[in-house]
């Protein structure tokens, strides 16, 4: 990959639209200096539009306080408060008050040694800061903005080169549109292979079955009738018109297959924007179809809400239990294969 057109960090800066000091995208955030507070226990990300700050762990409360998009916040406590909701009663305690987890993402940083050779059809990457400003390079334009890719969002990387502050960067092409962009390669960490080599190849695939209740919002995984995986999980929400589509909302019941297995799949509208707040999602990781109009199981880096429908029809999970389940259902994962195919372990969904 040739690239050219290096730019400073100051012009770096000021094509991107951020600031050092930006909350919406934080470059100490991805730095080696930048580490929790003594008393604070993690981090996360404000992964909607905005989120209140409440005077205590209750929606009826006071409200004292915003926070918005992408802001990261510091985590003193997290605490189970008796005013509910139900299905999430958990909050967190951060400086001015509590803020409800729903909307909040879990985030770590981990900086990656560089790999400057890439197999032939390209490698499966992990987004392992919380967020890294992804850059297209156009031939009339140069270096333009792209998507926000998040902490454990998975991507394929084809190419290394060096980005437009010099450093060196992995090129990554989108599995949904005809679009490459590219990222800091510290920002990502290389999959190996093997992890995601199928899991209880031993077991019969007819003795394989996956189970989803919608009432109590769980997965659970059986061999032979013996349960040996159970998670909560968020359907599909029941009351959201359906899309320009037609295509309904929630989460179908019935009897189904897993049909077809994407290590990464770009989920959303299929618009090519820099746009934060447009329905893209790329880099969804350890996507299990099961439904002909796109239902799947999927890791989800979006909400932290399991329990409640929160989906546009899919199952959204936590990302190392998507993918045991990608792992582990059939049709078997092939480590460099981007689509598998057949009619692999069954699937019920009951309410």
């Amino acid at each position: 990959m040739h690239i050219k057109n290096v730019l400073s960090r100051r012009d770096f800066l000021k094509l991107s639209g951020l600031s050092v000091t930006s909350l919406a995208f934080d470059w100490a955030a991805v730095s080696p200096g930048r580490l929790l507070p003594p008393n604070a226990i993690l981090r996360v990300r404000v992964a909607v539009d905005e989120i209140s700050i409440y005077k205590e762990p209750d929606y009826e409360s006071d409200e004292v306080g915003k926070c918005h998009r992408d802001e990261l916040l510091n985590i003193y406590e997290k605490v189970t408060s008796p005013y509910g909701p139900v299905h999430n009663p958990h909050w967190y305690v951060i400086d001015g008050g509590y803020v409800h987890t729903a909307h909040l993402q879990q985030i770590e940083t981990h900086l990656n040694e560089v790999v400057y050779s890439i197999p032939e059809g390209g490698q499966l990457a992990e987004v392992t800061v919380p967020i890294s400003l992804s850059f297209e390079n156009n031939s009339f334009y140069g270096w333009q903005p792209l998507y926000r890719l998040y902490y454990q969002s998975v991507h394929w990387v084809h190419d290394v080169g060096y980005g437009p502050n010099g450093e060196p960067w992995y090129a990554i092409k989108d599995d949904l549109l005809p679009v490459t962009y590219h990222l800091p390669a510290k920002h990502m960490r290389l999959i190996d292979p093997e992890e995601v080599s199928p899991l209880a190849t031993d077991v019969p695939p007819e003795l394989k079955h996956i189970l989803v209740n919608r009432t109590n919002q769980t997965v659970t995984a059986f061999e032979d009738g013996e349960e040996v995986f159970h998670t909560t999980v968020s359907t599909g929400m029941p009351h959201r018109a359906p899309g320009s589509t037609g295509v309904s909302t929630i989460t179908p019941l019935g009897d189904f297959y897993v049909t077809i297995k994407m290590p990464v799949r770009h989920m959303g509208d299929g618009n090519i924007t820099p746009d934060i707040n447009a329905y893209e999602l790329p880099g969804v990781p350890w996507v299990s179809y099961f439904y002909k109009t796109g239902v799947a199981f999927h890791g989800c880096y979006w909400h932290d809400n399991y329990g409640t429908e929160m989906s546009h029809g899919c199952v959204n999970m936590k990302y190392d239990e998507a993918k045991w389940l990608f792992r582990w259902a059939t049709p078997e994962a092939v480590p460099l294969e981007r689509v598998m195919g057949g009619y692999g372990t069954t699937v019920q969904v009951v309410v």
